[in-house]
């Protein structure tokens, strides 16, 4: 009796705390890890961050992170980027659907003497699902985010998603 109390518990209790969720799954799959995480807990209110949504503007003008700038993904320039960020020091948060694009302009990022980079853990689908504001373009609240085809959006859990013909991936 004493074992089939334990072997019940254990495999009540237990399997939440082992449990890789799809997003671990799917980011330990795409991503080398190259750019430390941030996780959203973590991001939710920290001040003096740039924000950088490395989506395709389609994506971002349905919806992104409040002042966020938009610095795309194919087509991330980093001359662009460098006078928006003159001082290297500065604390950046790249992101995208859920961080493998992101993970890839971190890397840009790093390698051109920005040390204080991170990747946010899940990207703006992470964001939204647990619960935060997302803005259009106009800067009003949204519930809608635009999730790249029927495959990603599936990581989407809250909010209204958006489909479009934007290039890329997640």
């Amino acid at each position: 009796m004493r074992f089939f109390i334990i072997t019940v518990l254990y495999f009540t209790c237990c399997p939440p705390v082992f449990a890789q969720t799809k997003m671990d799954k799917t980011l330990k799959k795409f991503n080398k890890e190259s750019v430390p995480y941030i996780k959203v807990d973590a991001l939710n209110g920290m001040n003096h961050v740039v924000l950088l949504d490395a989506r395709e503007k389609e994506e971002y003008e349905v919806s992104h992170l409040k002042n966020a700038i938009w610095v795309g993904a194919k087509t991330f320039d980093l001359d662009s980027v460098v006078p928006k960020i003159e001082d290297k020091n500065t604390e950046i948060i790249v992101y995208c659907s859920i961080g493998v694009r992101s993970e890839n302009i971190g890397e840009k990022l790093m390698d051109a003497g920005y040390p204080n980079v991170k990747n946010l853990y899940g990207g703006i689908f992470e964001w939204k699902n647990e619960g935060h504001a997302v803005y259009n373009p106009e800067g009003n609240e949204t519930e809608k985010v635009h999730a790249f085809n029927k495959h990603w959006g599936k990581l989407l859990k809250k909010g209204e998603k958006v489909y479009g013909a934007a290039d890329g991936g997640p």
